[in-house]
Formats: structure tokens, sequence, C-alpha cells
């Protein structure tokens, strides 16, 4: 009897020497002769074939898409139309797809693209869709229009770039101007639209409410647990009984002074601490964090569900936990004076910060204090009588915090770590969802105390599981890709700065940080920082250790938040097994394990950037939806980034806005890419980033959830400088949204602090008009209401508040514009960026005035094969007088 496994059969068909066989063929090969053998085979054909793991051809002959020049990857859609392919292979070149080439492929999609040429210049790969292996959009949320006998769905999702056509059949009860969920029932055909169904009516899209619900639709988060996961939930006592802790053997600490520091409105509280000075000399420092995996077993309906949610995902308004709020909110939280099951991790420190001793075992705890970071901060930094008298018992333990927590930080600096720091703010809302105020959120002595500890346990648990060899995830930080390094140093440069060790070596995360220490205070400090960022990869996790950059640590993981994400649930379970065994595991259980943890480690990935897009899609919504009665207001702001079609401005309470170079009337100003600057062409007055300017709100745009600003001592350009030889646009204008803001860090995951960090916003995403970079920095901070966690910012530097354009688009590996300048590609597969004057005769009037592209999106240049004027076609000028006619809504 013949079997033949997936592995046996793909290693065969990966041979140099094979060449594409036939069914019969491979079945000779293989020498199946039982008939229930050869049906098994038949079957496993067909199911690697379905998963695109293996190809068949026009002459029904099986091979793998590697050996067949096709590359298998993850499709990032642009507004304009066309995508990249995101390859599975890390090594691979990103893959540019022009929107004819898509079949029916869209946003988010995993497909198989055939590699059909290479431009001479940069080896960058042009590429056509031939095989849809798994649809990643089923269902399209957004506003209803009824055109009686058929209507449209106007997705909120501007990377889906065609309308959902619904036939009469369809509207399921649905009315004009309504925000709906609808089902895709045939996907789109060459010009053919999607054809849907109207599942779900949210309401009317000026309702209150409607509009975060909508993003949580969009990006499908689940809201309700099922009820077999409630049933589950329910069953989990309440309180610990006595006998349950001798029978596990845990370690009694309830005698020991221990806290929780957490923010205000915090209610899943995951992480204790303590600390004391031991009597020769050095410090003792205890995490103790929830033991959820305790409660939450393995492969549970509780287990599967948390999986499938990855992390607790923190809207403006509300939280959609992980777990049941029963676990979260109850047993699970270390809420004060009540016993709790804890995972514990102590560790000694001496004088110089090194750990000598480090334990990790299963505890009981019972906390004194549930401690906000509002009243220790008042403790240690305002001696605020009040409060110093209400702890006054826990007075010196929160001076030894501090202490110890201001010394690892030291140290952590001198190693080399990378700490940004960026304002977070927090949008807070009335009952009804409306924004009423916007909160600068601080990163003082009690957060930073938080942080240390919490870096300070991820490590040593990290280090520890390591050199027992058991599978784990570890959260990793790659170093910076040397290309967007080397674009930076040269960046720096400008500004007389040099960083040691950048001459073709690998910088070291120390030589950034001293840049970051140098420029301090400087005018030049925002625009350095902001780059920098852009130029650092994101965070993930993964099964094998390799280090974090910017942490400048050699082992890390997450191990302090298992209420709020899966990760850190997962490691809790092979901490208790393996301490539960005597330190070791089993051959079989460490293979399963193992088999497991890469999977485990790409879907928790994955999730978490769900979870900063949606954070980040709730904020940048309410951000615009405040300034909305602020139309016509002035204010001083900072300029935050600069881009060959305007820049954003950041004010004092950290909403930004976009001024369009359209709009900047008193000249024509041209994109300095290298020094990231606007340049009067008639003025020579230099706009760059950290610059102070006064704007005004002229706009408020709540289907995009942007906003512009103008100038408020702009002057008009004079008659004769408007009908001047320049009238392209710009001229060197780069072609299309190719730039925008960095995600915006905080000590972020990548950042100084990985873990438990200041406080929260997203940092990149992979934009909502438009994908981010795979690889252009931009950190993301994960717990929004209290610290951040970090999810690394979509490698991205994605527009923070930015309208459409994103910092950069592909992952960045292809060649293609990983900054500002934007792929636009003529009639052939050459590549244009935007560099130089476009090869193209410019459209005139017979007065000599411009009236080619319409500035409409500031300047989308899209690639395109169209050689009219025009929308998509400018490459971000000034397109001051263009007479076409605008494009109805």
């Amino acid at each position: 009897m013949k079997v033949i496994t997936e592995e046996e059969l793909l290693a065969f068909m990966r041979e140099t020497a094979y060449k594409p066989m036939t069914y019969q063929e491979l079945e000779e090969h293989f020498g199946i002769t039982d008939a229930a053998d050869f049906k098994e085979f038949l079957k496993m054909l067909n199911r690697l074939e379905q998963s695109g793991q293996i190809i068949l051809t026009r002459t029904h002959r099986y091979g793998v898409p590697e050996r067949m020049d096709l590359v298998r990857g993850r499709l990032q859609a642009h507004p304009k139309g066309f995508a990249f392919l995101i390859p599975e292979d890390r090594d691979h070149p990103d893959v540019y797809i022009h929107a004819n080439d898509l079949k029916s492929a869209m946003n988010g999609d995993t497909v198989l693209v055939r590699v059909s040429s290479k431009s001479v210049a940069g080896g960058k790969l042009e590429g056509e869709v031939v095989r849809i292996v798994h649809r990643a959009i089923t269902q399209v949320v957004g506003v209803f229009q009824n055109n009686e006998s058929f209507g449209f769905v106007i997705p909120d999702d501007k990377r889906i770039n065609k309308d959902l056509f619904i036939p009469r059949e369809g509207f399921g009860g649905a009315v004009d101007g309504e925000k709906v969920v609808a089902e895709i029932v045939e996907y789109p055909e060459g010009r053919s639209a999607a054809v849907g169904r109207v599942i779900e009516i949210l309401g009317h899209k000026d309702d209150p409410g409607v509009d975060i619900l909508s993003i949580i639709r969009k990006h499908q988060l689940p809201e309700a647990f099922p009820d077999d996961v409630m049933a589950e939930a329910q069953e989990v006592p309440d309180v610990i009984d006595e006998a349950e802790i001798v029978r596990q053997g845990r370690r009694d600490l309830r005698d020991k002074v221990i806290v929780t520091i957490d923010g205000e409105d915090a209610k899943d509280l995951d992480d204790a601490v303590n600390v004391e000075r031991l009597p020769n000399g050095n410090i003792k420092l205890g995490v103790h964090i929830a033991d959820v995996g305790y409660y939450v077993r393995e492969n549970s309906k509780l287990d599967q569900e948390a999986y499938n949610r990855g992390c607790s995902v923190y809207l403006v308004d509300r939280v959609i936990p992980m777990l049941p709020h029963r676990l979260s909110n109850g047993i699970c939280s270390l809420n004060p004076q009540v016993d709790r099951f804890t995972l514990s991790c102590e560790m000694e420190f001496n004088e110089m910060m090194k750990v000598v001793k480090h334990d990790i075992f299963t505890s009981v705890i019972r906390t004194k204090e549930r401690m906000t970071y509002t009243n220790v901060r008042k403790i240690l930094e305002e001696e605020d009588p009040e409060v110093t008298e209400r702890y006054a018992d826990l007075v010196d333990t929160f001076k030894l915090m501090k202490e110890l927590a201001l010394k690892l930080r030291a140290n952590r600096m001198r190693r080399g770590a990378v700490d940004f720091d960026f304002v977070e703010s927090k949008v807070i809302v009335d009952e009804n969802g409306k924004p009423v105020d916007i909160v600068k959120r601080e990163r003082s002595i009690a957060e930073q105390i938080i942080e240390e500890f919490m870096l300070a346990a991820n490590e040593t648990v990290a280090e520890h599981f390591y050199w027992l060899k058991v599978p784990f995830i570890y959260r990793i930080h790659e170093d910076p890709d040397q290309e967007k390094l080397m674009n930076f140093l040269a960046f720096v440069a400008n500004f007389g700065y040099t960083v040691k060790g950048g001459k073709g070596n690998k910088v070291h995360p120390r030589a950034l940080q001293t840049l970051l220490e140098d420029i301090q205070g400087t005018k030049e400090q925002t625009v350095i920082s902001t780059m920098m960022l852009r130029s650092m990869k994101q965070a993930k996790y993964d099964a094998e250790s390799t280090g974090h950059f910017g942490l400048a640590a050699e082992f890390y993981t997450h191990f302090t938040s298992p209420i709020r994400r899966y990760p850190d649930l997962v490691i809790h379970r092979v901490i208790r097994e393996v301490i539960e065994s005597g330190g070791t595991l089993s051959e079989a259980r460490m293979e399963y394990l193992a088999s497991r943890m890469q999977d485990i480690a790409q879907q928790s990935s994955e999730r978490e950037r769900v979870a900063v897009e949606a954070e980040r899609d709730t904020e940048q919504l309410k951000k615009a939806e405040f300034m909305l009665d602020k139309v016509g207001e002035e204010f001083t702001g900072i300029i935050s980034s600069v881009t060959s079609f305007g820049m954003f401005v950041e004010l004092e309470n950290t909403v930004e806005g976009l001024i369009r170079l359209s709009a900047m009337t008193d000249d024509y100003y041209h994109f300095h890419e290298q020094h990231m600057a606007l340049i009067g062409e008639r003025t020579s007055k230099i706009y760059r980033i950290g610059d102070e300017v006064k704007i005004r709100v002229a706009r408020v745009n709540m289907d995009d959830h942007t906003i512009d600003f103008e100038m408020v001592d702009m002057k008009p350009r004079q008659r004769g400088d408007f009908a001047g030889a320049r009238g392209d646009g710009g001229g060197k204008g780069k072609g299309g949204r190719g730039a925008g803001k960095p995600g915006r860090a905080a000590a972020a995951d990548f950042v100084a602090a990985d873990e438990d960090a200041g406080v929260g916003t997203p940092g990149g995403k992979r934009g909502k008009r438009g994908g981010a970079a795979k690889g252009s920095g931009g950190i993301a901070l994960g717990r929004a209401e209290a610290r951040a966690d970090s999810s690394a910012g979509e490698d991205t530097g994605a527009a923070a508040s930015a309208p459409a354009p994103i910092f950069g688009f592909g992952s960045g590996k292809g060649g293609y514009a990983s900054g500002t300048v934007a792929v636009a590609r003529d009639a052939g597969p050459r590549y244009r960026t935007g560099e130089g004057k476009s090869s193209r005769r410019k459209k005139t009037s017979a007065s000599g005035i411009f009236i080619g592209a319409r500035d409409e999106g500031a300047g989308d240049a899209a690639p395109s094969r169209k050689r009219g004027g025009g929308k998509g076609k400018s490459g971000g000028g000034n397109a001051t007088a263009a007479f076409v006619r605008k494009k109805k809504k």
C-alpha cells in the first residue's frame, strides 16, 4: 500500500529535473496501484490545487507555482485601480499589477501572479493575476444609493475602487443614504462591477453611532461572543478555592505588597508589580501576570474564539475584547484585595542593572491597591499632600519603583534602544459618541515604571525559554532595510549630522538613539525623528527569535497581557506546562507545539494589523468630526509631513490636515524629495517639516474623514506669474500619492517600549486610501486606554490622519516608491517615477494656460495608460486653472 504525503509530492515537484506531469504520469511515478490509494491521491492533488500550492496547466499537467514563474502573495490595492503583490516569499521583490491585469482580484486577496516583465533600469517587476487562491473580501460596507430598478453600494474602503451593483431583489429594505453591509454574490469581471445583496442595514449614515459601527463592519470585527463561548465562560468560577491553591502547588505571595498601576478607565488589569531592596543592596522586582491560560484551556471554544480575534480592539468609544467580560474584567483581572492566580517572573538586579537571578513560577497574589497613573504621578512628581497621605504606607515602595525604573531605562539607553517621544492623544466622546475634546496623554514617571518593568519581564522570559529550546512565540523587530537606511543617512547629512557605522555596515540602534539625543530641542527634531521612523521595519510575532532592533534586545516576547493578546496567552500555557512537567516537554508535545507556533504568530500579527487599522480609522473619524464646527477658525500648527501634492499640518491638539499645493497661491512650489521641502520657484520660500505655520480650517470631508487647511496669509499669484511658462501642474511634482505622514509612534514596540509604553495610537496602517509600504517604518501602539504596547506600525508610515495619501506603497522590496515617489506607468512596461518633467506634451489653451489634470485628489498620478489630460495624470503640481468638468459625486 503506497501512501504519498503532501510534503513528498511537493518536494518531488520542486526538484530541478521535474517537468510538469499529468495525474496518470504521477500515478505511474509513485507506483500507485491500489484503487483506494489512487482516489486519495486525486483528492490530495485537488486539495493542493485549490489552495494554490500546485498548478494545473492548460495541458492538464501539474507543477508548483515557483517553477512556472508564478508568485504567490497578498494583493495590496490602491484607490486608483492598480495594485502590488506582496509575496509570501519575503526575499521576493513586490510585483506591480496594472488595473487591467487584476482579473477580478480585490484588495487583500491571496493570488498567484505571473511576472510578465522587468523594466531595464531598476529591475522592477510587473505581472498579471493568473489565479485567485483565496478571497479576502466577502462583504462590503458603504452607503446605499437607490436608482429605482437597481442600486449601488459606494464602499467606505476606497481600496475597493468600484461600486457594488445591487439588483432590485437584493435591496433588503435599504433606502437611499443608509449605511449597509452587502454580501458579494458575483465578483467583478473585466469592466463589469461586482454584484451584491444587502444583508444588514446599519442606519442612516448621519445617525449617531452608525459611523463607528460601519468601521467595525468594514474590518469585520467580531462583536458578540457565540453562545457556546459564553456558556464556557459561565462555567468559570468567580472565586478561588483555597484547596485548589494547595493542589496546584502555587507559590503564595498574598502577604507581599503588590499593586496594579493602570489608567483610570482600565477594567482588564492583567499585570501587577512589587519591589523590595535586598540585604545585599540589590533590588528584587516581581512582575505578576494574570494566569489566563489556566481558565482558557487549549482548543476549548474560548481558546478558538480568542485565536480568531487575536487581540482586544480599543476603539474611541468602546472596547471589543478578546475574551468575554466575565473573564477579562472578572476572575482574570487582578482586582484589589481578592485572590488571583498569576504567573510570576521575579528578577534580582545588581547595581549595573544586570539580572543576577531570576525565577518564573505559578503563584497566587492579592493586590493591596488598584493605583492609577495619575495618583502615582502625584505622589512621585507633584508630592500632592492629599494623595501622599492616602497612600502613605506605599510611598516608599513607589520611590523604590521610580529609582529602579530610571536605572533600567538608563541601562537600556546605554545598550542602544531607540526611544521616540511622540505625543499621543485621546478623543473624548459624550454618551452619543460625539467628540467633545481631544486630550494629550502624558508619558510620566508612572507610565515609565510600568513600561520598564514589563520590558524587563518580557526579555527575561524570552531568554529563559529560548535556552530551554521549547517552541515559543517571540516578538521580533528586524534591522532596517539597507536602502531605506542609506536614504535616511543621506537625508540627515543635509542637516550636518552623521550616524556612526552608516558606511555600508549595519547601523547599531545606539547610533540612531545618539542622533535622536543630538537633535533634541532643535528645529529639525520633528523632521529627522519622522524620517527615521519611516526607515524602520515593523515589529511582529515569530516562532524564531531573531532579536528586537528598536529595543536593542537579543531576546524579546510578549508575556504581560494575556487578557488582550493571544500570543501572550499561548506562551503562558507553554510556561505552565514546562513548569508542571519539571522543565521539559515530551518529544510528541514539542513536535505538536512547534507545528503550531508559526501559524499562531502569523495570525496574531495579521489580527494586530486589523486592530491597528480599525483604531486609526475611528480616531481619524472622530478627529474630523471634532473639527466640523471649527471651519473658518484659525490655528497655529507645525508642518508634520511634506509631499509632492501639499503638506500636512498638525495642530496643538494633534489634529492633522492637508494644505494642498493648489491652495498655495503665492508661488509655484516644487517638492524636493531629498530635503523633504516645498520650495517656491519665484520667491524661494521654503516649507519643511517642523516649521510653524498659521492656518485656517477650510473644509472637513466626513466621507473620507479628512480635513483641508489653508494658509492664513497666503497672497494670490500675480496675473503674470499665473500665465507664465510653467504650466505643467507643478512641473517636477512627483507622480502620485506617494507620501503621507509616517505612522505615529510613542514608545512603541519597536521603540523604547515595545510593551506597555506610553499610550497608544496605532501607528501606520496599510492605508485607508491606498496601501502603505510594507517596510517604511511607523509604529503602532496598542492599548488605547492606558498604555501602549505596540503594534508596530505598518512598517508603513501611513498618514496619521492624512487624507488620501499614505507614505509609500508596496513593501518597498521591489525598488518601488518606498517614499514619496509614486510609480507611474506609460503605455509600455516602462516606469516613470514622476522624477523629471513629463515626456508628454503639456495641454494648454490658446493663451498658454495649462488645462490638463485637475488637482483633485492632490495630484494623484496613479499608474495610468491614459494619454489624455484627465484626472490621474499630473504629478501633483499646482494645476491651477484645470478647466475640466468636475466629476459627478
